[in-house]
């Protein structure tokens, strides 16, 4: 099925021509009724953003290049952030010239996805072809940036580092995993889909701010012949039939491609570092306030605090720089180990999430109007997060260190354990993700599954109490999914059984909810852009059951397709 679509206000047709349907193989209740205006809201506010920014630009002093090694003195730092935040909301940097990064993340949802219905329901977000589909939730961008580089460590057996849930931006080339990270989605063909990288040194020629970018790396940073064909080449989505399976369609020199290839990584280096700085990543919470003396934890922040760091067992991965007591009979009487800790471990875990089949990645099994099929495999698809990426398997990416291909089979549905900062954070007109609200409708986890944090914790309490051999959809009558039955496990392999039956009363759940709340940034100063949420808030309901009204039933699970689970070394044991 192919729906037309219309021009974006403000968009040429002639840059737009090439995008002139709608791909759609879903089925009814995938899609949520109010997606079409949702993206054009979202346009909206990623170009009052982008108009903000260059405004500040303008504003800016010129830095000074001087010293030995040459530094860019005085405002050199605000110049590369400035350039980073400019590149984000940059619409034009998609075939289409209608998808950003912003497109995903927006500051209002902590840099996690933007759109409440279709965190909602299909969970993976459209690409600059409408209606193509991610695989996975967008994760937020706060404090990504530090992550530490790839890496096995062969003491504990473990991999720690790299950015995205599977952790295939490891860091190896640029030595900084989030830069790597935003070199992704670019040339993503489900998301902002260029077909070459050598279109966004193409695009950033052309940009506005490309004087800003040449003071930041250096004049002649585009001396690059671009061949006649190129705008043609970089309007069309990548993936396209016509372009035979060529990662590299834009008929370069070597010296040209090279010098392409520098212009991405400055791209990259860019976004770092707005994305590490102070407007994105700034310890502004009221944890941090806490830390430094100036917020009184109210008590049942108090009560979730101590529950984080003992019987919730949440600080064993979510390291708060302090100790974790597991036993009632024991005090914490350690100081936190930094002033500014992150809430992670750097590491990645399965928790044993339910396949959710609201998931739009597991219906694009046709061929859209380029002859581009996302998913041949369906509901075939296992998500095995850092185990596909070991195996260099479909729906991940290239694994660029052999050595780590033979620790597979003991990753296999792991996923990043993300910082767990601004995992609440939502804008100031509806101040939840909680029911009954007002409040902003999230999707937690890498599919989304969870659509409050009230679930998580929950899930993360009772998952082994209430655990029923059945698919989402099918929890048995007498029961009610995510309250007292939890379907099984998506992938069943190494499940960390430090959590699913913790032993939490409804209250100390609550409390740590309320914990993880004081997380959010913004309290100490104003959080850059969270004022930009012009749709509306959800309101009634309970966190217990939010977004139950949405769930459907997952079908009969085909066998997991071999181009996944049958890539060597195979899962042990074998995941059906």
């Amino acid at each position: 099925m192919f729906i037309s679509v219309h021009l974006v206000a403000g968009q040429s047709e002639a840059a737009s021509s090439p995008i002139t349907q709608v791909y759609n193989p879903y089925p009814p209740g995938i899609l949520p009724s109010d997606l079409s205006s949702e993206i054009t809201r979202v346009q909206r506010e990623v170009d009052l953003i982008e108009e903000r920014a260059l405004a500040r630009w303008h504003t800016l002093k010129k830095p000074i290049l001087t010293g030995q090694p040459p530094i860019l003195q005085n405002t050199g730092t605000e110049a590369i952030e400035t350039l980073g935040e400019l590149m984000l909301y940059d619409r034009n940097i998609s075939p289409g010239k209608n998808q950003a990064c912003a497109s995903c993340h927006m500051p209002y949802a902590g840099f996690s996805g933007p759109i409440p219905s279709v965190n909602l329901t299909m969970v993976a977000f459209p690409g600059t072809v409408h209606l193509r589909a991610g695989k996975r939730t967008p994760q937020r961008h706060p404090y990504a940036p530090f992550f530490p580089v790839f890496q096995y460590n062969q003491v504990q057996g473990l991999f720690f580092g790299g950015n995205f849930w599977d952790s295939r931006a490891t860091g190896y080339k640029l030595r900084i995993p989030d830069a790597e990270q935003a070199q992704g989605p670019p040339v993503d063909t489900q998301e902002m889909g260029f077909p070459d990288t050598a279109c966004i040194a193409f695009r950033l020629s052309q940009a506005v701010y490309r004087p800003l970018f040449e003071e930041v790396w250096g004049e002649g940073s585009f001396d690059i012949k671009f061949p006649r064909e190129t705008g043609r080449i970089c309007a069309t989505p990548g993936g396209a039939a016509v372009f035979g399976g060529n990662t590299t369609p834009v008929p370069l020199s070597a010296g040209d491609r090279t010098r392409a290839n520098i212009v991405y990584d400055r791209w990259a280096q860019s976004i770092d570092s707005f994305e590490q700085s102070v407007q994105v990543s700034p310890f502004s919470s009221k944890f941090d306030a806490f830390l430094a003396g100036k917020y009184t934890l109210t008590p049942d922040e108090m009560a979730g605090f101590k529950l984080f760091n003992g019987k919730g067992n949440c600080n064993s991965c979510h390291l708060d720089g302090r100790g974790t007591t597991l036993k009632s009979d024991q005090a914490d009487t350690s100081a936190a180990a930094m002033m500014n800790p992150l809430f992670t471990c750097f590491g990645s875990a399965n928790e044993g999430v339910p396949l959710n089949p609201g998931n739009a990645f597991y219906y694009q099994t046709k061929p859209d109007s380029y002859g581009f099929i996302a998913n041949p495999y369906g509901f075939g698809y296992r998500d095995l997060g850092l185990g596909s990426f070991l195996r260099s398997a479909f729906g991940s990416g290239p694994n660029p260190n052999l050595n780590w291909k033979q620790y597979a089979p003991t990753v296999d549905g792991q996923m990043q354990v993300s910082s767990v900062r601004d995992v609440a954070l939502a804008p100031p007109q509806c101040p939840t993700t909680e029911a009954p609200g007002p409040y902003f409708q999230k999707a937690f986890f890498h599919n989304g599954y969870f659509k409050s944090l009230k679930q998580v914790v929950h899930f993360y309490n009772t998952r082994d109490k209430y655990a029923y051999p059945v698919t989402s959809g099918h929890c048995p009558k007498g029961t009610t999914e995510k309250v007292d039955c939890w379907p099984m496990p998506e992938v069943r392999n190494n499940i960390d059984m430090t959590s699913g039956n913790l032993g939490l009363t409804d209250e100390e759940e609550n409390q740590i909810v309320a914990f993880l709340q004081i997380l959010s940034d913004g309290f100490t100063r104003p959080y850059l852009n969270s004022d930009t949420y012009t749709g509306a808030c959800m309101k009634g309901g309970s966190a217990t059951t939010q977004g139950n009204e949405h769930l459907i039933l997952t079908p009969l699970l085909p066998a997991c397709a071999s181009a996944i689970c049958g890539v060597a070394p195979v899962p042990s044991p074998s995941i059906p």
